[in-house]
């Protein structure tokens, strides 16, 4: 099996995991989510960021939730996020739970592609970086966006809050990969 093949393979599976609990959560819950501002949807993505980096630096824990779990969190907003602004003009707050499943496979693939042509050019570099490392970029990568947010999403020459929250994802599911693969 190929590197590209084998990197598909283990994202679909991380993502997969992650499509089953925000379905589940879904039935659940509903679309509640709709209610969020995405400077909202921001802040729960950084809360969860900051808990993975205080567990990391600290090494232990209070609450029974682990890193994998505030990554699955992380990857899931991901995926709110990029659907609010696809639905940003929308008033309905309740969905259908198919079709927010339909969009959230849609938001999951746009952000496959995406990391399958960053993973060509920079030849799955992430492989080789520390989980605490990808923490970081996306800490780096959630002030970069508060900062777009408060720019009222005006940039002069860089990407959209959109591409943060894909790369925010994609450097979620390259952890938890890692986790699996014994990294710590």
């Amino acid at each position: 099996m190929s590197e590209s093949s084998k990197t598909v393979e283990q994202y679909n599976e991380v993502v997969g995991m992650c499509r089953i609990l925000f379905e589940k959560k879904t039935k659940d819950y509903g679309t509640a989510w709709r209610i969020l501002r995405l400077p909202s949807i921001t802040d729960q993505i950084f809360i969860k960021a900051k808990r993975i980096r205080s567990i990391q630096e600290k090494g232990t824990q209070k609450i029974n939730e682990d890193i994998q779990s505030e990554f699955i969190g992380i990857i899931n907003y991901c995926i709110i996020a990029l659907m609010q602004i696809t639905l940003d003009k929308s008033e309905e707050m309740e969905l259908p739970v198919e079709e927010v499943m339909k969009l959230y496979d849609e938001k999951s693939q746009e952000t496959l592609d995406l990391m399958m042509n960053k993973n060509h050019d920079y030849g799955e570099a992430w492989r080789d970086m520390r989980i605490s490392s990808l923490t970081d970029i996306i800490l780096m990568k959630l002030l970069r966006v508060k900062q777009i947010e408060e720019n009222e999403g005006k940039t002069l020459v860089s990407e959209g809050v959109g591409a943060n929250y894909s790369d925010m994802l994609n450097y979620s599911v390259f952890a938890l990969i890692l986790k699996k693969e014994g990294q710590v």
